[in-house]
């Protein structure tokens, strides 16, 4: 299978556009329009049955302390670990192709409402439930994709890892509520081909070219 994108290339730098947030020189970040990228895949296997789209922050803090905090920085050195921003299955067979913005068009407070998505898929919650669980005024469950917001003040550039599955299978065997981790299980012997695309993002001033 090949994936590709007309937002931004493999291995480069995903736009501002695609984002949560964005720098600010005044405030650090501000909120990005947090449009979905666009997505086009080809070569499944003939014997898929539905397509999962994944995408994944591997390079999250494992420990918040010195995260987005003044006069520190989170090391480089410290373990990392994985962040969902998008989780999206049961996308039919026939699709071949998400547009820019199809799934996400701007921050939605509390989270966008799910599961059930566009053309028939259903999308589960991403990491910015847990991210806001103690936020008044953001804590929700959030539904679809949310871009990067990297901490601003992380010595690493963040990647972004879309990954679309090929499945055998019409529809996952998950139920209410589903995460990255509860995907990606109920996948496991079910996979027929996989293609992934990788983006880059930073919100750390000293970082930007």
């Amino acid at each position: 299978m090949k994936l590709t994108s007309n937002s931004f290339s493999d291995g480069q730098t995903i736009p501002g556009d695609y984002s949560f947030c964005i720098p600010d020189p005044a405030h650090h970040v501000c909120l990005g329009k947090n449009l979905n990228p666009h997505l086009t895949w080809s070569e499944a296997p003939a014997a898929t049955k539905s397509f999962v789209i994944i995408c994944h922050d591997p390079d999250v803090p494992s420990k918040g302390d010195d995260v987005n905090q003044e006069g520190r920085t989170v090391p480089a050195t410290l373990p990392r670990v994985d962040f969902f921003h998008w989780v999206l299955v049961d996308l039919p067979a026939t699709i071949s192709e998400i547009n820019e913005s199809e799934f996400s068009s701007k921050v939605t407070p509390r989270g966008k409402p799910g599961p059930q998505a566009a053309q028939g898929s259903r999308q589960g919650i991403n990491n910015y439930t847990d991210w806001f669980a103690g936020d008044n005024d953001m804590r929700g469950d959030y539904y679809g994709y949310d871009g990067p917001c990297p901490p601003w003040n992380d010595e690493i550039i963040h990647h972004y890892v879309f990954t679309v599955y090929a499945l055998d299978l019409d529809r996952l065997s998950l139920e209410g509520k589903f995460g990255g981790p509860e995907v990606r299980a109920a996948m496991q012997g079910h996979i027929l081909a996989e293609a992934s695309l990788t983006g880059t993002y930073t919100l750390n001033s000293a970082l930007l070219t």
